[in-house]
């Protein structure tokens, strides 16, 4: 099995989450199949099918954050320093056409999220900036075209 580098933040999220579908959501929705099964014939019950439904959801994403859990790769960002862009430095590129600063810290698959600045390391912007150093450009594919970026800043927080 291969592990799944991730931030000590990012797996207390993920363990969060677990607990919460576990201790709160799992029990919810068994107590909604059971009174939906109380209003009788379940075929043309929609309160039932929503509710199995759910739980089918709840199920499946139990057994995932279980599985990515016992493989994390806890990497401890406060440890790590230096000037070359990796797993869990904080980057700020400007774009090259527009000179728009924007800052990202590269994280694990499991725990990016674009609107709080973490990006996936296999993004290809942060595949791109792996192993970069401040002044260097990058280019990327984007859905728009090619993009240029500069790296102006690295930092491990």
């Amino acid at each position: 099995m291969d592990k799944v580098p991730m931030t000590r933040q990012g797996l207390d999220s993920l363990e969060e989450e677990f607990k919460r579908l576990r201790n709160e959501e799992r029990p919810a929705v068994i107590r909604a199949i059971a009174a939906a099964r109380e209003h009788g014939d379940l075929s043309e019950n929609a309160e039932y099918h929503a509710a199995r439904e759910r739980q089918s959801f709840i199920e499946g994403r139990l057994a995932e954050l279980e599985d990515v859990i016992s493989r994390a790769d806890v990497i401890d960002v406060s440890k790590l320093s230096g000037s070359v862009v990796r797993f869990g430095a904080t980057v700020m590129v400007a774009d090259e056409d527009t000179d728009e600063k924007i800052t990202y810290q590269i994280v694990g698959t499991h725990e990016a999220d674009l609107d709080q600045g973490r990006l996936s390391v296999t993004s290809p912007l942060a595949r791109a900036m792996i192993g970069k150093t401040v002044g260097d450009s990058v280019e990327v594919n984007t859905p728009r075209g090619p993009r240029g970026y500069e790296i102006c800043d690295v930092q491990f927080m």
